[in-house]
Order: structure tokens, then C-alpha cells, then sequence
């Protein structure tokens, strides 16, 4: 492939991420709508991608019996825990800040949590006191269709997204390792939870729509679980680290457009304002010149950064996603 048709392909697979990670906020958000409970929806997020990659299953086992215990949490954080708090965030919130806020606040938690252990530029901080004040815009969206508890709790996903980020960071585990772990761990989490009873599930009982289930399989489970992965790591590999994480900062602003056909939102001039700024903090977070070499590198919520690009790049993956990262959102 020459030179030419690698940097389409990058563009076309980097276009495909974006459309993917804001898929995954806007499905999130009509969970709600739909004959699934949140709990029947991260079943769906995590094992199909665990069912499709069961051949792995072996392999990962034998890896994390070398892993540290405290590392495989982190892990697991970013599985069950976050989606949930995602989901239960999107139902209160707007699909506009549910695409913005975790994603928009990971690079200020991730900032916060390795504070006096990484330095940190006077331009990466220019960049996270624009996502600061962001959320601080965010806030005028209260009345609006996103009350104060949808939005502290989008900002817990993203404190817990951070934590994953982290355990990223410090795994052993290869890439696909990763993502057959957390959604292992989730899917028995999760499977456990519903037939306890200690969470409704119309999954379990069969009162789940046929056309729903499908829908939540295939824009969750195959296109964020699988498909956003893949054509995150080629963006990467054809366009580079910073290219791509640039691209990857359109996804909130994807995310707040098509949801105003789709459920009738309105970009607001709180919501307007906290995208410019959150958007252009993370713009200039992942700004190449303002990064010091040792600073860390951030995957976004629903992608999964192959080990290269992990320990080479300082630049912030930013979507769900989930994270949305082929191992959780």
C-alpha cells in the first residue's frame, strides 16, 4: 500500500472512529427508550466482544496470572463500573454533555491523580483550565434537560476513566489482552448481578425487543467493542498520534449535533460554549510542542491504544468511549 492510499485509508478509518465513539454516547443515551435496562446493556457492550475473542480467553488467563492485583483493578474499573456510570449519566443528562464531559475531563483527572509525579507545561495547563471551565458551562445546561446529579455523575465516569487510564499505563497485558479481560471480568460481574436479582434486567426475563437487542449489539458490541478499536489503531498507524487525537476531539461536537434531529436537543448557549472550550482543551493538551517528553499519554473512553502508541505519545485519546475503548464504554 503507497504512501497515498495509507493516509486515505488513516482518514477514512479515523472518520469511522469519530462517527463510532459518538454512536456509542448517543446509543447510551436512548437506553432510556428502549426495552433494555442499563445493566441488559452492558451485558451486550461486553460479551459480544468477549464471544467474538473467546479464542483468546486462554492466553489472557495465563497473562494475568502475572499481572499485579492492584493493576487488574484499575482494569476492571473501566469496564462494568464505568459503563454504568456512563449510562446512568446519559439518562440524566443531554446526549450533548454525555458525549463532552467524560471524555472532555479525563486529561484534568488523569492531571490530578499523577499530581507531583509527571510534569506538566504551562500550556498543558492553559489546556486543562479551559476544561475546567467548560464544566463550569456545562453547569448552565441545569433545567435544560441535564440536572446537577447527570452531570457529577458524568464526572465520577470520567474520574473512574482516569483510573483505567492508569491501569493502562501500568498492564503488561497486549492490547487484545486488555480488551478480553475487562469484558470478561464485566460480563460475569454483570451476569451476576442480574440473576442475583439485585438489578432489574428485562435481558434475563425476555422482555426485550428483538430489534432493540440487535441495535444495542451491533452499535455497541461490534462497533464500539470491536470496530472502533480497529480503526483507531490504523488512524494511528497511517495519520500518527496527533492527528488522530485531534480527530478524536470532534466526536463530542458530532455527538451534540446529530442529537438534536434524533432526540429533539437543542445546543444551547451553555452547551455551546462548554464544547468550545472543553474541545479546545483537549486540542491543547494534546498540542505536541506544549508536552513535556515524560508526560503520559491518555486513551479515550472506548479505544484501546496499541502499546507503541501507549508509551511513544503524550497525546489524549479522546470518546467513550467508550473506552469507548474497545474494552468498556
Amino acid at each position: 500500500m503507497n504512501e497515498s492510499t495509507t493516509t486515505r485509508s488513516g482518514y477514512a478509518a479515523l472518520a469511522a472512529t469519530v462517527l463510532l465513539w459518538a454512536s456509542f454516547a448517543l446509543s447510551s443515551r436512548a437506553i432510556g427508550r428502549s426495552t433494555l435496562t442499563e445493566y441488559d446493556a452492558a451485558l451486550v457492550r461486553f460479551a459480544v466482544p468477549l464471544l467474538a475473542l473467546a479464542p483468546l480467553l486462554p492466553r489472557t488467563l495465563r497473562a494475568l496470572a502475572r499481572e499485579r492485583s492492584s493493576t487488574f483493578a484499575l482494569l476492571l474499573a473501566g469496564g462494568l463500573p464505568h459503563y454504568l456510570l456512563f449510562a446512568f449519566g446519559a439518562r440524566l443528562t443531554s446526549a450533548g454533555l454525555t458525549g463532552l464531559l467524560v471524555p472532555g475531563t479525563v486529561p484534568l483527572f488523569v492531571t490530578v491523580l499523577l499530581l507531583g509525579q509527571r510534569r506538566v507545561s504551562r500550556r498543558a495547563w492553559a489546556a486543562l483550565g479551559a476544561i475546567v471551565a467548560g464544566v463550569a458551562a456545562s453547569a448552565t445546561m441545569i433545567g435544560d434537560g441535564a440536572g446537577p446529579g447527570g452531570i457529577a455523575v458524568l464526572l465520577l465516569a470520567g474520574a473512574v476513566w482516569a483510573a483505567y487510564t492508569l491501569g493502562l499505563q501500568r498492564t503488561s497485558l497486549q492490547p487484545l489482552e486488555i480488551v478480553v479481560a475487562v469484558c470478561a471480568g464485566s460480563t460475569v460481574a454483570g451476569l451476576a448481578v442480574v440473576l442475583s436479582g439485585t438489578a432489574p434486567s428485562h435481558l434475563i426475563t425476555g422482555a426485550v425487543l428483538g430489534s432493540d437487542l440487535l441495535g444495542f449489539v451491533v452499535l455497541q458490541g461490534i462497533g464500539t467493542g470491536l470496530l472502533s478499536t480497529l480503526c483507531y489503531t490504523h488512524a494511528v498507524r497511517a495519520l500518527g498520534s496527533g492527528v488522530a487525537a485531534v480527530g478524536g476531539a470532534l466526536s463530542p461536537v458530532v455527538t451534540a449535533v446529530v442529537a438534536v434531529p434524533l432526540f429533539g436537543e437543542a445546543i444551547g448557549p451553555g452547551l455551546a460554549v462548554a464544547l468550545v472550550l472543553v474541545v479546545a482543551g483537549v486540542l491543547g493538551f494534546n498540542s505536541r510542542p506544549s508536552v513535556a517528553p515524560d508526560e503520559w499519554a491518555v486513551k479515550s473512553p472506548d479505544t484501546q491504544p496499541d502499546r507503541q502508541v501507549r508509551r511513544g505519545s503524550s497525546a489524549v485519546r479522546v470518546a467513550l468511549g467508550e473506552a469507548r475503548l474497545s474494552s468498556s464504554r
